[in-house]
């Protein structure tokens, strides 16, 4: 059976039960994205990167700089769940972010080192959170109110989800 290269490992699953051994692997995921994807695409051409994963899916370069669009948002998610009483939170149009100039002007490692950066600061944020903490809430306009651990598992599918894009259209392309 072929895999659906929109969710090359599945879709995420929204009725996850975390526990505190779960959030610790999501948390060495967030840790480890940077460094994964920058040894993913150390050596892809220009051409390369301006591959679609998929047909009508994004190009490498538009993977790259999505994760740190998104990954900023659930930063900040995070944050203000942890400094409000139940925030709503805004959405964003990443489809339509994907195809703003900067994503086709600004070189990747632009968007590698930001990811990085912040996912550094992110992972401290997040070692230092009690169990009560990871229970905190936002409002998201379309699940209604989500916890914070159940946010960090849908970044860490998040992370590896996008990560393989890119290593199974290398798997493909013979990269």
């Amino acid at each position: 059976m072929q895999k659906d290269p929109r969710y090359p490992i599945g879709t995420f699953d929204k009725n996850i039960v975390v526990t505190k051994e779960m959030r610790n692997e999501f948390i060495n995921t967030i840790e480890s994205l940077p460094s994964q994807l920058r040894k993913e695409v150390a050596n892809l051409s220009e051409q390369q990167l301006d591959t679609h994963y998929r047909d009508g899916g994004w190009t490498i370069r538009q993977v790259i700089h999505h994760l740190p669009d998104s990954h900023l948002n659930s930063y900040v998610r995070f944050k203000l769940a942890l400094t409000e009483d139940n925030p709503a939170i805004k959405t964003y149009e990443e489809h339509l972010w994907a195809k703003l100039p900067d994503i086709f002007k600004t070189p990747i490692n632009v968007s590698l080192n930001l990811l990085e950066s912040l996912h550094k600061r992110w992972a401290i944020l997040l070692n230092s959170l009690t169990d009560e903490q990871f229970e905190k809430t936002f409002q998201h306009p379309e699940w209604g109110k989500i916890t914070l651990s159940k946010t960090l598992s849908l970044y860490a599918w998040h992370s590896k989800h996008h990560l393989a894009h890119i290593t199974e259209l290398k798997k493909k392309m013979g990269w």
